[in-house]
């Protein structure tokens, strides 16, 4: 599961891509400075796994991961192939989800594509270059259908009506996302054309200094323009954010964050969202020898929860033995919570929570 950073050239994808992965990708002053992607695997914040580290004290510790992919910028007429059109929206098609940067900051000696500042504008821009993508597929997609449903073809006459929706939606200048269709026919018509204003989408008001901790009339902008999308708006200013990645000690970095107004970097919060943002949670793995954290998706049950740590776990399983987080949070070790009967055993059935603490008995 990977989400992608998309944005016009110059809005600052690069440099909060390397704030993110610490990869350090290229990040300069000119458009297209990114041209293939760069993939970095970032590490999810999570005090929770810091707790148990501290409860449990064992030989090491992994967190949770999430995939976040630095796309190249993209301009007007990418749907058609101007700029670095085709290679974007390819690119963009692999991700399961999108952070949107918007550059919400003044600066002369910092160029922009279209020659000025404006946030909605170029929110406009990509959407519109991703509705037009979108627009493509479906037509496509829609001239198949019609010839299979004038046979009379039940499913193709059911398909028909939905692929009609998006068009006219798409046509209209509305991401798939917001136009109304029901859920089973989303997974059953529109999911497999895996449509890109489908996924869902993060916002990133990329700020000067100065408006960190309380954003601006730009970022007021933003919030009001996407409000109807029920989309999560995120204020950051990145190239500070670079700046206190720089700084060589943890001290350092939280005076600077002190003096900025903000309790923890805006990359930690841009992870955590990301990860929320592609449906995944956390379950806890709680030894002598490891504590960590394991990445499910939303929903999996406790076989398929084991079989993120071996296919053997999911095949052979029997049981698993569950404790929240809370419960560990509480009574500080597994003995004295299975002495307090907040141990539990679940079955096949059982919907893991984020933050479950738990072990697995198989047999294969």
């Amino acid at each position: 599961m990977k989400a992608g950073i998309v944005g016009l050239p110059n809005v600052g994808k690069s440099t909060l891509f390397n704030c993110l992965s610490n990869a350090k990708a290229q990040s300069a002053n000119f458009p297209f400075c990114t041209i293939e992607p760069n993939i970095g695997v970032v590490n999810v914040p999570d005090p929770r796994l810091n707790r148990l580290e501290a409860l449990v004290n064992p030989e090491k510790v992994i967190p949770a991961t999430v995939e976040i992919v630095d796309i190249a910028g993209l301009v007007k007429g990418a749907s058609k192939g101007e700029g670095l059109g085709n290679q974007f929206l390819a690119n963009i098609r692999e991700t399961d989800a999108i952070i949107h940067v918007l550059r919400c900051f003044d600066n002369d000696n910092i160029v922009h594509v279209d020659g000025s500042v404006d946030p909605i504008r170029d929110k406009e821009t990509i959407d519109i270059e991703l509705q037009l993508k979108d627009l493509e597929a479906v037509e496509k997609r829609l001239e198949k259908v019609k010839r299979a449903a004038r046979t009379g073809d039940k499913d193709a006459q059911k398909e028909l009506a939905v692929l009609e929706i998006l068009n006219d939606g798409l046509a209209a200048a509305t991401s798939v996302r917001a136009i109304e269709i029901s859920t089973d026919d989303r997974l059953t018509y529109v999911k497999p054309l895996q449509l890109i204003t489908d996924k869902p989408v993060l916002y990133v008001c990329n700020v000067d200094e100065r408006a960190a901790a309380t954003g601006n009339d730009y970022v007021t902008q933003v919030k009001n323009t996407i409000a109807p999308e029920q989309a999560e708006v995120l204020v950051l200013a990145v190239a500070t954010e670079a700046d206190i990645n720089e700084l060589d000690t943890y001290e350092e970095r939280q005076l600077f964050l002190e003096d900025l107004g903000l309790a923890e970097p805006g990359a930690a919060k841009l992870i955590r969202s990301a990860y929320k943002l592609l449906h995944l949670e956390t379950y806890f793995t709680a030894g002598e020898k490891e504590v960590r954290a394991w990445t499910i998706p939303a929903g999996a049950t406790a076989p398929q929860a084991a079989g993120v740590i071996h296919t053997d776990f999911e095949k052979g399983f029997i049981r698993a033995e569950v404790i929240s987080y809370a419960a560990y949070d509480e009574y500080e070790s597994e003995q004295k919570v299975k002495e307090a009967g907040k141990s539990r055993v679940e079955g096949k059935e059982y919907i893991v929570q984020d933050g479950d603490v738990m072990h697995f008995r198989f047999n294969v």
